[in-house]
């Protein structure tokens, strides 16, 4: 029997059909399911969980490529069903330890740093008063800080403060579109015209695809207009990526890297634990959604499927 896959995702489109025909191509099935249409029912079956399209059956595996936003209760939930499934022993990439890392902007700051990953000095606090105050010391060293969401993606709601091309620019008020609280990172200056960054993709632990994310804006989303181009994937910028993702405990990660001048020479800004990659996708020469499926199948499922039939034999 063919091996059934779960691709659990907001929305369906490019991505979710890119990891369909990767799993056919290795004999196995991909149902995209919506985690929000996912239900606990603990007299429907032995696991208690009721997963569209599987029957009273678990997938074999589960790929996460969307979780939908929602009030706090639905998204802990959400994340709740995908601890249950890898509590249950199926294979989740990534599973919701990783997501909630990776998704708290603060905590995936915090995990850089304390395994000694370089990365931008931070501050994350709900005191209106300690940022502004932060804002304004950084401010009278001539320094900018970048305010991001704590839960934002695409380079969406990010806002220079502090001392901005000489001028100084003020915390805005937190409770629009910052959950009443202040995430800030220190801007780190382009050292070219235009500036860039690196996306790098790490899978199954390894660095596998670069690409330079260039734009004359100081974001560099290629959401936010920013031009892919391809990269050499150099030992310096290939090992960085993969500490950031071991940090998190990652199966997959497009980590984001910033140039910055000596003594550190390269920053991590960002890591992803649902990166998208159809822009890596376009300057890079292999199909990146069958390396994903092959580290799943070959890696994962194969390691944790005797655990778990082991476990029930017991």
């Amino acid at each position: 029997m063919a091996l059934r896959v779960a691709i659990f995702a907001d929305e369906t489109g490019w991505h979710t059909r890119q990891l369909q025909a990767a799993l056919r191509a290795r004999g196995a099935q991909g149902r995209c399911v919506d985690l929000a249409e996912c239900r606990i029912d603990t007299g429907v079956s032995w696991h208690g969980l009721v997963i569209p399209g599987f029957g009273r059956e678990l997938p074999d595996a589960a790929i996460v490529r969307g979780i939908a936003g929602g009030s706090f209760e639905q998204v802990t939930r959400r994340l709740g069903l995908l601890h249950a499934l890898r509590e249950l022993g199926v294979p989740v990439y990534n599973d919701a330890r990783a997501i909630e890392r990776s998704v708290d902007k603060a905590m995936t700051s915090q995990l850089l740093h304390a395994a000694g990953v370089p990365t931008p000095p931070t501050w994350c606090c709900e005191s209106a008063a300690q940022a502004r105050r932060l804002v304004m010391a950084e401010g009278a060293a001539g320094r900018a800080l970048v305010l991001k969401p704590l839960f934002g993606s695409q380079g969406k709601g990010l806002r220079l403060v502090g001392s901005v091309d000489g001028e100084p620019q003020a915390l805005p008020a937190l409770d629009a579109g910052y959950g009443c609280l202040a995430y800030l990172q220190r801007f780190i200056p382009p050292l070219a015209d235009p500036g860039f960054d690196w996306r790098v993709l790490v899978v199954g632990g390894r660095a596998i695809a670069a690409m330079r994310r260039v734009s004359r804006h100081w974001v560099h989303n290629v959401a936010q207009g920013a031009r892919g181009e391809p990269a050499p994937l150099c030992p310096a910028l290939a090992a960085l990526a993969e500490d950031a993702a071991r940090a998190l405990g990652m199966d997959y990660a497009g980590v984001d890297i910033l140039p910055a001048a000596a003594p550190t020479p390269l920053l991590v800004i960002e890591v992803n634990g649902v990166a998208a990659w159809h822009g890596l996708q376009k300057v890079t020469p292999f199909n990146i959604a069958r390396a994903l499926v092959h580290d799943l199948l070959d890696r994962r499922l194969a390691r944790e499927r005797p655990l778990a039939e082991t476990a029930c034999r017991a």
